[in-house]
Parts: C-alpha cells; sequence; structure tokens
C-alpha cells in the first residue's frame, strides 16, 4: 500500500502540474486580474440521520481557490457526531479529519474531483469502551455543480475510495462500502 504522505505529494504535483499546463493552453481560463477575494470559495455540507437505533450528525465546512476559471484547489474538514442506542446507556462518539483535494470543472458546472483524507475515527468495542483508528482515503470521481443565485452553487458529488477495504462481521470502518455520496452548497466571494 502507498504510504499517505507519497499520496499527498503526488496530489499537489499533478494540481501544479494541471494549473501550469492550463494557464499556458487556455487564455480564456486565466484569472489574471481577477482579486483574491474573488477566487475564494467557500460552503460545505450538513448531514443529519435520526433512527431508533443510530443518531448522526456531520458537519462538513469547506474551502477553495480558483487557481483558474477551471481548477480549484482547497481542503474540507469534518466532524462527525454519532449515538448508538442499542447499547444501554447508549454510546456517543465524534469523528474528525481533513481533506485537500483538487476539481477540475469539465464543462458547464460538470467536474472531476480527487481527494485525499485524513479521519479520526472512533467506534464502539463493547458496551463501555470505544476505540479510535486513523484512516486514511485517497478518493477520486466527478461531480455536477448547479448555481443557485449570483454566488451560490448547489453540487452533488460521488467519488469511489480506492483505499476502501472491506470489513469482517464485527469490526466498524467509516464508510460501508467505497463509494461516497455528498452534496452541499458553496459560496463564491
Amino acid at each position: 500500500m502507498i504510504h499517505p504522505w507519497i499520496l499527498t505529494l503526488i496530489f499537489c504535483f499533478a494540481t501544479i502540474v494541471a494549473f501550469s499546463q492550463s494557464r499556458h493552453r487556455d487564455n480564456d481560463n486565466s484569472l489574471e486580474g481577477v482579486p483574491f477575494k474573488e477566487r475564494i470559495v467557500v460552503g460545505g455540507g450538513l448531514g443529519l440521520q435520526f433512527g431508533s437505533q443510530i443518531d448522526v450528525i456531520s458537519v462538513s465546512p469547506m474551502i477553495g481557490y480558483k487557481l483558474t476559471q477551471k481548477l480549484m484547489a482547497g481542503s474540507s474538514v469534518t466532524y462527525r457526531y454519532t449515538k448508538y442506542k442499542y447499547f444501554n446507556p447508549s454510546i456517543k462518539l465524534t469523528d474528525y479529519g481533513v481533506s485537500p483535494f483538487v476539481r477540475y470543472t469539465i464543462f458547464n458546472g460538470i467536474f472531476l474531483q480527487a481527494e485525499y483524507e485524513h479521519l479520526s475515527y472512533e467506534f464502539p468495542e463493547s458496551a463501555t469502551t470505544t476505540t479510535r483508528k486513523g484512516y486514511n482515503s485517497f478518493m477520486a470521481g466527478g461531480g455536477f455543480v448547479q448555481p443557485i443565485g449570483n454566488k451560490a452553487a448547489f453540487y452533488l458529488l460521488a467519488l469511489y475510495n480506492f483505499s476502501y477495504q472491506s470489513v469482517n462481521p464485527g469490526e466498524y470502518s467509516p464508510y460501508p462500502n467505497p463509494l461516497i455520496l455528498r452534496g452541499g452548497i458553496t459560496f463564491g466571494f
């Protein structure tokens, strides 16, 4: 398996190469003269799940910087609170992580995205004990951005987790399968 730091270096190098190639190939893609503030994109996602056995609240703010009209690099932070109610008393867990990403728009709001995620994941070992593990994932996929105003947009994203490993019964993983679906809102200033 490739070490996470090597994946991060490859990821950063690919961003720089894509940026420099797009800059020289395509002048209408340039953001030359556009103020720094107008290149910043913020947003993120919010997840809520309430049920008889489990409650989950997830918050994922994101910030990005437009390198060109088509290429954006940024990072998101994830915080997830989980309450397992099938234990008595219930168990409350927290997960947190960071995900640098690069996004390239290929046509009218359709984009490709690659990201590296480090997630500190807490899971129950028994009714009274929990364990925390770090998970590193390299994910890539595509999505769609739909403007919902002058500076805001809604996005849907499907990523494939290339680092996914299936777990045996009784084991826990932050992802039940390698496909990850996300949605949210972004704001460009």
